[in-house]
Formats: C-alpha cells, sequence, structure tokens
C-alpha cells in the first residue's frame, strides 16, 4: 500500500497545492486522485502567476476573453474560475461521498483587499456564487483585518479557507472568527454546517531561522509550530462552546498543514508530511512533496494530541534568541506582501500576454 494511501488511511486529507490548466486538461489531476489519494486541491495568486506566465496553455482562452471585452482582473478571475470549476468537478465525488467533509478546490480573494472588509466579504461571495460549485473555498487571510471578513463571509453561508496563518495564537483567532459566524447563524435559524479549514504555514520558519539557530535545531520549529497549532486544535474541539455548536449541526474547521514541502535541500523531502500527520486535518503539499511521499514516505506516530515536545523545542529557540511572537507577526506580513507582488506580477503578465495576443490578431 502506497504511503499517500497509509496517511489517508490515518485519517489525514492529501491535498494537492498546486493548479494549472495543463495539470486538469492532461489528466494528471485525475490520476493524483485515483493512484495518489488525493482529495483537494489549493491555489494561491503565486501558483497562479507561475501556471500563465510559464504555459501558453492559457493564450486562447485569453484571447476569447479579450474579444468579449474583458481585461485585467476579470479576465483573470474567468480563467481562474475555468480551472477552478475543472478541479471541483473532479473532486465532486470525494466531496458526495464525505457529505461535504472533504473534496475541496480553493480560490483567493485578490490580496489587494487585505485591508478593505467590506470589499473582501463581497468579493467572497461574487466568487462563490461565480463558481456554483458547493465544494470550493474561498481563501480569506487570517490577518487582524481579515478576521472580520472571515466571521461576516462564513454568517453569509461561505465556505472559507483561512490562509496565511502561522502560529497557535493566529490559529486561535481564526478558529474564533469561524466561530462567531457559525454561532451567528444558529441564533439567525440558518444551518450552521458552513465548512471551513485554518491553514497553518510550517515550512518558512524553518527558513527564517536557519542562519540564526544552531546545527542541532535547525528544521526542528516549524514541526513544533504545527504540533503547537494541533494541541490547540484538538483542544478547541473538545471545548464546551464548540460541542454546543455541533450538537447544532456545525461542522468542525479543520486544521490545514501548508507550506509543507522542504525548502532546506540538506533535509528529508518529506519532512513536514512524516512529521505532521494527524487525524481530520488535512496537509495541502506541492506536487514534488506528493510524488516524494509516495515513492520513499512512510508513516510515523501521529502527532500527540497534547502537543508532544513543542514547547521544549519552542524554548530551546528562544534560548538562541528566537522570539516567536515577534517571528509569526513578520512572517504572517511578509506572506501577505508576497502574495500582493504575486498578484502585481501575474497582472503584468496577462496584461502583457493580452497586448501581444491582441497585435498577433
Amino acid at each position: 500500500m502506497k504511503a499517500t494511501q497509509q496517511l489517508h488511511d490515518l485519517g489525514q486529507s492529501l491535498w494537492l497545492d498546486n493548479i494549472t490548466r495543463d495539470l486538469l486538461t492532461s489528466g494528471t489531476l485525475q490520476h493524483y486522485i485515483d493512484e495518489l489519494s488525493v482529495t483537494g486541491l489549493t491555489s494561491n495568486p503565486t501558483i497562479f502567476h507561475q501556471a500563465v506566465n510559464g504555459s501558453a496553455a492559457y493564450d486562447a482562452a485569453i484571447r476569447r476573453k479579450l474579444e468579449s471585452g474583458k481585461s485585467g482582473e476579470a479576465l483573470f478571475f474567468d480563467l481562474a474560475l475555468e480551472d477552478i470549476r475543472q478541479a471541483a468537478d473532479l473532486f465532486r465525488r470525494v466531496h458526495h461521498r464525505s457529505c461535504g467533509v472533504d473534496g475541496f478546490v480553493s480560490l483567493e480573494v485578490s490580496p489587494l483587499l487585505a485591508h478593505d472588509t467590506r470589499a473582501t466579504i463581497a468579493v467572497a461571495r461574487e466568487l462563490h456564487a461565480c463558481a456554483a460549485r458547493p465544494n470550493v473555498f474561498i481563501k480569506i487571510p487570517g490577518t487582524p483585518k481579515g478576521l472580520p471578513a472571515i466571521e461576516e463571509t462564513i454568517f453569509a453561508g461561505v465556505p472559507v479557507n483561512v490562509t496565511l496563518l502561522f502560529s497557535r495564537e493566529q490559529y486561535v483567532a481564526a478558529a474564533g472568527a469561524y466561530l462567531r459566524g457559525i454561532e451567528r447563524r444558529i441564533a439567525a435559524g440558518l444551518r450552521p454546517d458552513v465548512a471551513s479549514v485554518a491553514s497553518l504555514f510550517i515550512s518558512r520558519w524553518d527558513a527564517a531561522v536557519a542562519a540564526k539557530v544552531p546545527e542541532g535545531l535547525r528544521n526542528q520549529l516549524g514541526l513544533a509550530i504545527g504540533k503547537r497549532a494541533y494541541k490547540a486544535y484538538v483542544e478547541l474541539m473538545a471545548s464546551p462552546r464548540w460541542q454546543r455548536a455541533f450538537n447544532e449541526g456545525a461542522r468542525a474547521q479543520r486544521l490545514l498543514m501548508a507550506s509543507t514541502g522542504t525548502k532546506d535541500p540538506q533535509a528529508s523531502d518529506i519532512l513536514y508530511v512524516k512529521g505532521l500527520a494527524a487525524p481530520h486535518t488535512v496537509n495541502t503539499m506541492p506536487e514534488g512533496t506528493l510524488k516524494a511521499f509516495a515513492d520513499h514516505g512512510r508513516i510515523g506516530q501521529p502527532l500527540a494530541p497534547d502537543g508532544g515536545d513543542c514547547e521544549a523545542v519552542v524554548a530551546e529557540h528562544a534560548k538562541a534568541g528566537i522570539d516567536v511572537d515577534a517571528l509569526a507577526a513578520r512572517l504572517q506580513d511578509e506572506g501577505a506582501k508576497a502574495f500582493v507582488k504575486s498578484w502585481n506580477q501575474l497582472l503584468a503578465v496577462i496584461e502583457s500576454k493580452s497586448a501581444a495576443l491582441d497585435t498577433a490578431k
């Protein structure tokens, strides 16, 4: 039995952190579903920038949309929604079989809206309506400015993938925003079964401290942060407040381990997959990591509900001068800025390709 199947059987969903038109049309994603137990997919501005910039697969669609009067951001979202719908259809059977727990595909709102709560809510609702698929998550950053938008979007009944979380505290704040939205739906007599995941970024921790910690601490902090958040997740799900929501028909907001491709070439290429296995969670991974785990992965012990050695590892990093709380805030800010940069690059590619295709008519 492949390691990917074993991980799935343990209770963790394997999602692919990538989307391209070639991936969809070539049958590759279907192969990952059939053979590697992949049950969902995530995207972000960087992924779409790489997809559009690195391929001619979108040229014909861009040309058609130009002819219909679309341009810029509107043209991009038309392209993205075509991919998202096709991927969602591939996962529809998983979504149905799991009674709406799994089989999701994620599309992010424009990162330029990070400080505009009202616009984020409006765009999230519009994108989900345009996707017209029940198994589509709209990604909203779990930044302080994003939390009100998350609560309101959940209250509106739109499934949300909370992204750009880097610490236990950021995760708990995002979970609180989700639950407030659900409790408001219960109070209003609305169905509370609105799905959500909370995406905790892992590998950037170790990349950020690699040059600042002793050799013996390298590539340990990301796992410790994941364990810390998992402990909080287990405690929240067992709390009376969440249990009351579950009794009304609410779903758990599953913890998702994101950014799980190993960045250190000297470390194991399956470090964060093997080390963060846990039931009722998600691991979304790049294609290279997925293939590596299928090829030579093995399942270790599932995460301990009490966080295991996470506090000891964090304490050792503190002794080495790492302020985890300050670094979490910095990583979230840098992540938001990186997505803005990718977004602007993506729109520049759309503009340049549009100009070139228009000239070639």
